[in-house]
């Protein structure tokens, strides 16, 4: 068994911590810029799999960064990466990177909590989706910018929504412009807990801490009936790859330029 001193991990992307049964996954500062860095991605998967391999682990919980792009912070960022229609290396990176994290929860041996504040666009909302169980603070705010950058979103949100909701409240949540609230997301059910923000940290770790007490086999056993279908969630994210190519190189692309006038 390897040493519970090796869980401990301070990384530019993340750090790591185990508290009895649990390991607390922190993303820090604008995650989504060390998205195309290979050692970054590499550091979080290596230690997704040292995790993995911790049977005395039973729950990972995952906090999002406090500071992370918002809806006009993603949009210029977008738009910087599809710049150079002779490059396209940055988004196939950022592309597969999304795919093996969500591919890596929903297949990962332990039970996988997701803590959220703040304004939320869909990709980070999709990290959520691919968890087992997913709580916010009130303050939270999910955004859909992709329809400004017309482009689908990229991590899943058609085939966990679809799923999860139906595909009917599904597509009233990626065709609509408007902004959902905390209380809103868990009354249409993508949500299970909503808390003050204050109490953010000690609910998740309460919850983490119930779900720690159940039988692991039983807990995983559960999971990997839930996600039986992980071979069509991994075709999915490589059709979406093909989509959003497509999309990317389409004449409608000159429509970024228009935005804010700088392309």
């Amino acid at each position: 068994m390897k040493k519970m001193t090796a869980l401990t991990m301070d990384h530019v992307l993340f750090s790591g911590e185990t508290i009895g049964e649990i390991s607390i996954l922190r993303f820090k500062k604008m995650p989504l810029l060390h998205v195309t860095d290979l050692d970054a991605k590499a550091a979080l998967f290596d230690y997704l799999e040292l995790i993995s391999s911790h049977d005395d682990i039973k729950v990972l919980v995952i906090k999002s960064a406090p500071v992370k792009m918002e809806r006009t912070a993603y949009i210029n960022f977008y738009k910087k990466l599809i710049a150079s229609d002779d490059n396209l290396r940055p988004l196939e990176l950022m592309y597969n990177a999304i795919n093996q994290f969500i591919l890596q929860l929903a297949d990962l041996n332990k039970i996988v909590i997701h803590v959220d504040r703040g304004n939320v666009i869909l990709l980070f909302m999709n990290i959520g989706l691919a968890c087992d169980y997913r709580i916010v603070a009130d303050n939270t705010v999910y955004q859909n910018p992709n329809i400004e950058i017309n482009v689908v979103p990229k991590g899943g949100s058609v085939f966990y929504l679809s799923k999860m909701l139906g595909p009917l409240t599904a597509s009233k949540i990626l065709l609509s412009r408007e902004d959902i609230t905390a209380v809103q997301a868990q009354q249409m059910g993508f949500v299970d807990k909503v808390v003050p923000l204050e109490d953010l940290d000690q609910v998740a770790l309460e919850t983490a801490r119930v779900y720690a007490q159940l039988p692991s086999s039983y807990a995983i056993g559960i999971k990997k009936l839930l996600n039986y279908d992980l071979k069509e969630l991994n075709h999915y994210l490589e059709f979406e790859n093909k989509l959003l190519r497509r999309q990317i190189r389409s004449c409608h692309l000159h429509n970024f330029g228009r935005l804010d006038g700088t392309l």
